[in-house]
């Protein structure tokens, strides 16, 4: 029969066949373009099923096939022979199966440990009452004051903030609100907004962007947290914030600002449940509107604030919220940046400057900001449902850079 047909009477597909074609364990006549399976294909098939029954992989079979039909062995040698296959194959089970119940130990280990920190101590985040004399009104920068709230381990989680020009600021759920907030669900919340994410965005583009969150890593290392004041504008999700959380000093102050607040409680939810203590102060706000000292920022993590900002935006973030950082601070930023702009760019042309590198690193020059160590990811003309500011034709690329001024 034909192999098409052949296939459908053993339930196999014809890729397979052809690869058992490819081993050598399948020798099917040819006529012409045709090849035609016998009794012999059928009884070679059925033994090549039955040694895979066994654990064989396909190379082995292959040398069981050669001695079988290359060796012309006697009754008592083809005994010897296979007693001797199978035994081996019986060993390297059951060395197999003492291997998979030690690995399954391990599995069983890792899984309590994290069910044990899972059910564990959930630390308990808000306004620590430390910050408070950091903090400004965005009217008048005058010193806000604790009018009423609800504080748990010097942690305010509930209240309102108050300055005597008459300006208020909510504190809901251990987070600081300045103005109307952005209410946008996370969706998937918790355990399976990163799997939707790594599913959803292209492969190459994710490994840019772990490549970049590891050269960000280091580069944080070779600074001096302790005591200082972080800020980092457009926080989101928290994917810079998580990968380094557990190494900030507890001394240091990391403050976190979005306006999404749904975005805020997401990420603060995470954090609390790592157990660990660090002073993050949650603001969801404008990023004009900071409700913090003026030059009081030592270090700027701009991950992605000032590109997504620049989405919208003709002017340059950093630029707008300069008075907030300290002269001599230290700044650990990434930009997204446009090779190309294709006709039908998603970038409206007035918004465009600030994804391109000349003008990003004349912004930071004038800024007083100096290089002392660059990057330049690879490009990428694919992004995913998270990642879809750029269209076919355009390709983007990553700029981390790390200075002072």
């Amino acid at each position: 029969m034909r192999i098409g047909k052949f296939a459908k009477h053993n339930s196999l597909t014809i890729d397979t066949l052809r690869h058992y074609m490819d081993l050598g364990l399948i020798v099917p006549e040819k006529n012409g373009s045709h090849y035609f399976f016998d009794e012999r294909c059928q009884k070679d098939l059925e033994l090549i099923l039955e040694y895979k029954g066994m654990g064989f992989s396909l190379n082995e079979i292959k040398t069981i096939f050669l001695y079988k039909n290359l060796g012309e062995f006697t009754a008592y040698e083809d005994d010897a022979y296979y007693q001797s296959l199978y035994k081996n194959k019986f060993k390297q089970l059951e060395n197999e199966i003492e291997n998979l119940i030690e690995v399954k130990s391990k599995l069983e280990k890792k899984m309590d440990q994290i069910n044990k920190r899972t059910t564990g101590f959930n630390s308990v985040m808000g306004v620590d009452l430390s910050v408070l004399d950091k903090l400004r009104c965005v009217t008048c920068k005058g010193i806000l004051t604790l009018e009423d709230g609800m504080i748990n381990r010097n942690q305010i989680l509930e209240g309102k903030l108050s300055c005597s020009c008459g300006s208020d600021y909510k504190i809901e759920e251990g987070i600081m609100i300045v103005g109307e907030p952005i209410l946008q669900p996370v969706e998937n919340p918790l355990n399976h907004f990163v799997f939707d994410y790594l599913h959803m965005t292209d492969p190459v583009y994710l490994e840019n962007v772990q490549k970049g969150g590891q050269w960000t890593k280091r580069k944080l290392a070779q600074c001096d947290l302790s005591n200082k004041v972080i800020l980092e504008p457009g926080s989101g999700v928290g994917f810079l914030l998580r990968s380094i959380y557990q190494d900030l000093p507890e001394n240091c102050l990391y403050i976190a600002v979005d306006r999404n607040l749904d975005r805020q409680r997401f990420l603060k939810n995470v954090l609390e449940r790592t157990g660990l203590k660090r002073n993050i102060l949650f603001i969801c706000s404008d990023f004009l509107s900071t409700p913090i000292q003026d030059r009081s920022v030592d270090i700027v993590m701009d991950h992605a604030g000032t590109s997504n900002y620049s989405f919208e935006h003709e002017t340059f973030l950093l630029k707008d919220i300069d008075y907030l950082i300290k002269q001599d601070a230290l700044l650990l930023a990434s930009y997204i940046v446009f090779k190309n702009f294709d006709k039908n760019s998603k970038i409206e042309a007035c918004y465009r400057n600030h994804f391109k590198m000349d003008v990003i690193n004349e912004e930071l020059y004038k800024l007083g900001y100096r290089a002392l160590e660059e990057r330049i990811s690879d490009s990428v003309d694919k992004g995913g449902k998270y990642e879809d500011y750029f269209v076919e034709g355009e390709e983007v690329f990553c700029n981390s850079f790390f200075g002072k001024r």
